[in-house]
């Protein structure tokens, strides 16, 4: 279990900007695993609003110290983000992914990745009373009240993920390939993928490598 509570180049949780977004998540909490857990999940599914348009394709932007100094994010950087916060408080966590269709994407979102497949899609693992809960962070309540999608709230037993329906009735998430586990990010991997599915991954790829020092996309 050790690996689950231990430091990486990706999920950086003793940078004093994750160390200072955790304190102030978890002030009056009480230090119950649950309690904190809860905390930190409400405070990084509204505290970074979700934007899909916010991909990066440099390794050091899905850092939990660089996550978590930005305004917005995606699913799976808010991932990392919520697995490095709960490694600092000592709860075992790790990352999950899945692919999924989002049945209710704007014709601007699937016209921009040219599917309506999300590869990829991240979601925190974290260890609470001697279980695995799935945790996904992606959609703020701020934007799920807005387009009438159902809220995601922590759930200590059942887990968090997308809801297969809208709160009209109409068809929303579809999970139709998990990806597995992971105790880091795998962004090589996912990188790989995103230049098979999403035109023009590839030359943001080559840019992206061109101006960023070796080490960083080695990890």
């Amino acid at each position: 279990m050790t690996e689950y509570l231990a430091t990486s180049y990706f999920i950086d949780f003793e940078h004093d900007a994750v160390q200072g977004f955790a304190e102030a998540a978890l002030e009056g909490v009480d230090d119950d695993p649950i309690a904190v857990a809860q905390a930190l999940f409400e405070a990084v599914r509204d505290g970074l609003w979700y934007d899909p348009y916010s991909l990066s394709a440099e390794a050091a932007d899905f850092r939990a110290s660089a996550i978590v100094q930005t305004q917005s994010a995606w699913c799976v950087p808010k991932a990392v983000l919520l697995t490095a916060l709960a490694r600092g408080q000592g709860i075992p966590a790790r990352l999950g992914f899945a692919d999924v269709k989002n049945h209710l994407s704007s014709d601007k979102l699937r016209d921009s990745m040219g599917t309506d497949l999300f590869a990829w899609h991240g979601y925190s693992e974290l260890f609470l009373d001697g279980r695995w809960v799935k945790l996904s962070t992606a959609f703020n309540q701020g934007l799920c009240d807005r387009f009438g999608v159902k809220v995601l709230n922590f759930d200590p037993v059942n887990g968090a993920l997308m809801h297969p329906f809208d709160t009209s009735g109409q068809r929303h998430m579809e999970y139709v390939n998990e990806r597995g586990s992971f105790t880091d990010l795998p962004l090589g991997e996912i990188f790989e993928t995103f230049a098979e599915v999403y035109p023009g991954w590839s030359d943001r790829m080559e840019s992206a490598q061109a101006s960023a020092p070796d080490e960083s996309f080695a990890q």
